[in-house]
């Protein structure tokens, strides 16, 4: 994604503006079953979800991978409180882009999750 915002120190992380997420990086984004599973989590709740709340059956390496392509995309807010990166999904940023899309994503991923037997 070429035009993610930069952050202003180091502990700041880049996010894309709300004009600059587009369709197929969000599409891209989700296309992933453990970041489905991370998405999906943070539809569940209005709080922020700290990294370490997610139990992925990947590496610690691959994890912080796929929230940085959540994040990258627009799908996901990261910012740190304390030592705590915090996670929530950006769901009126979505919404307000591609009315019912996430709503319409998360309801197939749970009924396939139910389908699969997969209610992780």
């Amino acid at each position: 994604m070429s035009s993610v915002t930069t952050a202003t120190n180091t502990r700041e992380l880049a996010h894309p503006a709300r004009d600059e997420i587009r369709l197929e990086c969000v599409l891209h984004a989700l296309s992933d079953p453990m970041r489905m599973r991370v998405v999906r989590a943070l539809a569940t709740t209005e709080d922020e979800l700290s990294c370490s709340h997610f139990v992925l059956p990947v590496t610690k390496s691959t994890t912080t991978h796929h929230f940085r392509v959540l994040r990258e995309a627009g799908v996901i807010e990261q910012v740190y409180r304390g030592t705590a990166k915090m996670n929530g999904l950006r769901r009126a940023d979505l919404d307000a882009l591609f009315p019912g899309l996430l709503d319409n994503i998360l309801d197939a991923a749970r009924r396939e999750a139910g389908r699969l037997g997969d209610d992780a």
